[in-house]
């Protein structure tokens, strides 16, 4: 600390109407809105710097990282200002401004942080052109609830100043604490510049045999593996974990450096947009390829010759392999939870290993009081998003490296174990159909119409003929849930149609942008004869898309001829 104590401002401001938080915290614009729109981004963190409650707030850490985007450094600073002027004690922050989603929920449980903020519009483009976000993160290091989100937004709407330290600067490249005098504060406010990967990879330790995972990489039959870090958050993560700590060769690794527009590349693990990677896989040179969105929560799996690992897939193989993981060898099984959307094949594993399924909607979020409560530890969503009770959020390199302990304990290929498990519980194809950049209004008349049609009473029993198949509906419902814990009711999360085969098809609205909207459309069928595993799933499911199209009227309506993005 040198010089005179820097001064605290309280600056005026007006509110804006369009800062509801869409879930979990977070308040995800076009760039150019938090860049151009004058005080737009100060008056959101005030309104989760606010929402804490004074009590707490004076004196705490908080936590505070971002996935590299652009606008990301000048956010940070901002940050750093703004939480020094409302008596946060002391911010930890990654180096350069980077810290995985991951990481931070992980860091916040380890050092008891009363929160924080991760700067990250999760798998949208970066760039000035792109997406910009901010996350709150609450004291369990998981997605902030519904309550919390509300109390930010009611703020947000009413919110007349903020206060900041405009005149603090920090380094954020260089590691070790940094504190600053400022004016009426009795205490220094401390910022701590830590390495991004160290924390988390200490965790990792604790769970998985590495040793095992490194002779899987390095020993005589080694596993060829290609992991692509799409240019977001998890380049030095994956080099630290799966390069230096485990052994993969450097090569392995791809676009490993995190770039603030992704290399131009929207950053999203699917077949759609992690095309490199596939490719490479498809040449049959690799056993094992992942690939991660730009700040670390998603992820893909790839066999070799590029065998497609649907996320729901992937889910149920976790949670029927999970012996092959010493955490859970320690701490055992209590229960799985899973999205609503996703496929039931998780359930059928549930249902072997006589453990509770928790259905919930969408968001992880609704995971965090499951495992809080100790009702279950392995939790997973259709969007590419897996984790366990090891933090509050999803996390993408934990995925991989369970994925590779079962590789290793089964002595299989990828594919190999994907079939063994279709043997074991059956098949369920499964597809997710996106319709992006709708106009908000023509989406909430499609599914208003929809729910009137699908949840009145003469709908069940209704006969659809599709070619050969003939699909009788058996319940239909505008999914809410209740939460077990704390008997918090979540409604209109979704609408389901579920046929007398099992067969489903659930249509809901996206929240994650509030500017143009999305429209999802699932479709899932269940399979059991194993001659029946190797069809392609849009052409098994062929069928229940043309029921859906039929009753909601999406193309008509919108003008579109098909959906933006299939997984």
């Amino acid at each position: 600390m040198e010089g005179s104590p820097i001064p605290v401002l309280t600056v005026p401001t007006a509110p804006y109407e369009d800062q509801r938080p869409a879930g979990g915290g977070g308040l995800r614009r076009p760039t150019g809105l938090f860049e151009g729109q004058r005080n737009y981004l100060p008056n959101f963190i005030q309104s989760v710097l606010s929402s804490i409650d004074l009590r707490d707030r004076q004196g705490c850490t908080m936590v505070v990282g971002s996935d590299g985007r652009y606008f990301s450094r000048t956010a940070i600073e901002i940050v750093v200002q703004m939480a020094a002027a409302n008596g946060i004690g002391r911010l930890i922050i990654g180096q350069n401004g980077i810290l995985s989603t991951p990481a931070v929920s992980c860091i916040i449980r380890k050092i008891k942080a009363a929160g924080g903020i991760i700067l990250t519009a999760s798998h949208c483009p970066g760039g000035p052109g792109g997406e910009f976000g901010v996350k709150f993160n609450v004291a369990n290091g998981g997605p902030a609830p519904d309550v919390v989100s509300d109390k930010i937004y009611q703020i947000s709407k009413t919110i007349e100043e903020y206060a900041i330290c405009p005149d603090l600067r920090i380094d954020l490249s260089r590691l070790g604490r940094q504190e600053f005098d400022l004016e009426n504060k009795f205490k220094p406010f401390r910022v701590e510049i830590v390495d991004p990967v160290d924390i988390y990879l200490n965790l990792l330790r604790t769970i998985f045999d590495f040793h095992a995972i490194k002779s899987l990489l390095t020993g005589p039959s080694q596993l060829k593996i290609r992991v692509d870090a799409m240019h977001g958050v998890m380049g030095p993560y994956v080099r630290k974990v799966l390069c230096d700590e485990l052994g993969a060769p450097a090569n392995s690794a791809i676009n490993c450096v995190p770039l603030e527009d992704f290399g131009g590349q929207h950053p999203d693990p699917n077949l759609t947009y992690a095309t490199t990677l596939l490719e490479a896989m498809k040449g049959g040179e690799y056993g094992f390829g992942a690939a991660f969105d730009a700040d670390g929560d998603r992820y893909m799996i790839l066999g070799q010759n590029g065998f497609f690992v649907s996320p729901s897939d992937s889910l149920a193989i976790i949670a029927a392999n999970l012996s092959c993981i010493p955490y859970f060898r320690q701490m055992g099984v209590r229960g799985f939870g899973r999205s609503m959307p996703t496929s039931m094949a998780l359930d059928r594993v549930a249902k072997s290993m006589k453990v509770p399924v928790y259905e919930t909607p969408a968001g992880w979020r609704f995971f965090s009081n499951l495992m809080d409560s100790g009702r279950c530890n392995l939790c997973g969503e259709e969007s590419f998003g897996t984790g366990s009770d090891h933090l509050r959020e999803k996390d993408g390199l934990w995925a991989v490296l369970v994925w590779l302990s079962i590789i290793a304990a089964q002595k299989q290929s990828v594919e190999e174990i994907v079939r063994d498990h279709w043997a074991k519980f059956g098949r369920h194809y499964y597809c997710r159909f996106d319709y992006e950049g709708l106009d908000p209004k023509t989406t909430y008349y499609i599914m208003r119409d929809l729910e009137a049609l699908v949840t009145d009473k003469s709908f069940i029993g209704q006969q659809f003929a599709v070619g050969s198949h003939v699909y009788s509906v058996a319940k239909t419902d505008s999914f809410e849930y209740v939460d077990p814990v704390d008997g918090t009711v979540t409604k209109k999360q979704g609408l389901r149609i579920i046929f007398s085969d099992a067969s489903r098809l659930i249509f809901r609205l996206s929240s994650s942008s509030g500017v143009r909207a999305t429209l999802r459309l699932y479709a899932e069928s269940y399979e059991r004869d194993p001659s029946g595993h190797d069809q392609e799933p849009q052409a098994v499911l062929s069928p229940l898309i043309a029921i859906a199209l039929k009753i909601s009227q999406i193309h008509e309506r919108t003008g579109r001829r098909g959906p933006t993005v299939i997984t």
